[in-house]
């Protein structure tokens, strides 16, 4: 089901992912702000240009598409290919940085700061447009533009946090100079569409690094990391995400975090954190189950972390790269001494993400055909809605969709007792009823496997 809608539509329906690029648009009617959830939303504040704002939403039944964007960007290129998960790309890699404290400092194999450095250095771009922390307020991160190797660096690692774009492309309109923009899929596809509607973005950013997305998280997120060590939510001033354990593998990370007024700083494995389950979408943003954009297919360059058997033993981390533009290749081969990367094939790098792969496009079909049976108003995706899919996989989709509004409703409750046992409490047992749907036969998992790698064996 398919027609115009409004932005007021989208944001009340839980499809306004919160990136801002509406709110920056020629004499927008939309303001962003942050709600009580923790997620940032639009606002319509006057009713005129309502076109515009909605030719730049990226989950907006009047934006154009990824396949579109990726043809007219990349597709003239003579090495690129296409890959139905992957969309455009010359050239696939894994590794890491080998040089300086990139690799060490990042969330993974340091390939991201080290790219927008790179850039900086080469003068490819002048500015950097990516997410630092914010000192002395609520607001624990958000996007910034940095200009030295000193302050990219500030913003290396990992930030599952809400962020908005509005007020730095603001800055972006008003100040000439090339500008490389760091961001999850939605954020550049976005920025991709504005840049049509106003060349002074597309003459402005002139590259473009996409982040690997599992799901955008609301504050909640990390204040419910904070609050299970023993930080309150209105007391947590600072958290890390990804604190690397070189001795254990790549995926067993541990999170930091700091109180107010308090210089201790506290850490633990994440895996020992009720939330450290990725699957489970605890505090996601809505319409990031209606996302069907695992690799930032838009972007120049897609950086991520190899979920890979041969590389995760190794808890120093290794990145994924999928190369798109040539002049971003050709500066990866000309500084290839400062790395150690080796080229992958696209079914590795399917494979590295293939959780996320199972969840946007299997798992999106099948709630696409949910909501086409109630009748309700979705966005138009490149996945056709089916429920051609194994009962247990129904079954684990159907019961994903509740645990967001399951966990907001405990974290208010446990906010109002001020109590984090009380959130405990009330999402344990509903974890344990949703678990057990992959505690199943061996037989069947193996079915389950060689079902879902047919199907993607006939897309390519």
């Amino acid at each position: 089901m398919s027609k115009a809608i409004g932005i007021e539509d989208i944001v009340s329906k839980g499809y306004c992912i919160g990136c801002g690029v509406c709110a920056a648009t020629n004499d927008s009617p939309c303001a962003i702000k942050m709600d009580q959830e923790g997620k940032y939303q639009a606002v319509l504040e006057k009713t005129v240009n309502q076109e515009q704002a909605l030719a730049v939403c990226p989950f907006s039944n009047e934006a154009v598409n990824e396949d579109e964007i990726g043809k007219k960007l990349f597709g003239g290129i003579p090495s690129v290919r296409h890959d139905a998960n992957l969309g455009y790309f010359i050239k696939n890699f894994a590794g890491f940085v080998a040089t300086d404290t990139y690799r060490d400092k990042g969330s993974s194999g340091g390939l991201g700061s080290w790219l927008a450095v790179s850039l900086l250095e080469e003068h490819l771009v002048d500015f950097v447009i990516h997410v630092r922390p914010v000192e002395n307020s609520s607001i624990l991160f958000a996007y910034t533009i940095s200009s030295t190797r000193e302050e990219i660096r500030e913003g290396s690692k990992s930030k599952y946090y809400p962020v908005e774009l509005s007020s730095v492309l603001d800055v972006v309109r008003d100040n000439p100079g090339k500008y490389l923009l760091i961001g999850v899929p939605c954020i550049i596809k976005a920025v991709r569409l504005l840049s049509e509607q106003e060349p002074i973005f597309k003459e402005r950013i002139v590259l473009t690094i996409g982040l690997v997305c599992g799901h955008l998280k609301t504050d909640r997120f990390a204040k419910t990391i904070g609050w299970e060590l023993g930080v309150h939510p209105n007391k947590l001033e600072s958290i890390d995400f990804r604190v690397k354990m070189p001795d254990s593998a790549a995926s067993s990370y541990g999170v930091a975090v700091k109180e107010k007024g308090n210089n201790k700083v506290i850490t633990s494995p994440m895996k020992k954190l009720l939330v450290h389950n990725w699957g489970h979408g605890f505090f996601r943003y809505n319409v990031c189950d209606y996302c069907d954009d695992v690799l930032a297919e838009t972007a120049d360059i897609t950086i991520g972390d190899a979920w890979l058997s041969e590389y995760v033993k190794d808890g120093r981390g290794t990145n994924i790269v999928v190369v798109r533009n040539p002049s971003v290749l050709t500066l990866l081969e000309k500084r290839h001494q400062e790395l150690s990367i080796e080229e992958i094939s696209a079914e590795k790098v399917y494979e590295s993400q293939a959780g996320g792969f199972r969840h946007r496009r299997e798992g999106l079909s099948y709630r696409l055909y949910l909501k086409d049976q109630k009748n309700e108003w979705r966005p138009t995706k490149r996945v056709a809605p089916s429920a051609s899919i194994p009962k247990q996989r129904k079954e684990i989709y159907e019961k994903r969709i509740p645990l967001l509004l399951e966990a907001d409703r405990a974290y208010d409750k446990a906010l109002e007792g001020s109590d984090f046992q009380i959130f405990r409490e009330a999402m344990e047992p509903v974890l344990h009823a949703y678990n057990k749907l992959y505690r199943r036969p061996f037989v069947i998992k193996v079915a389950n496997k060689l079902y879902r790698e047919f199907k993607n064996h006939l897309k390519r």
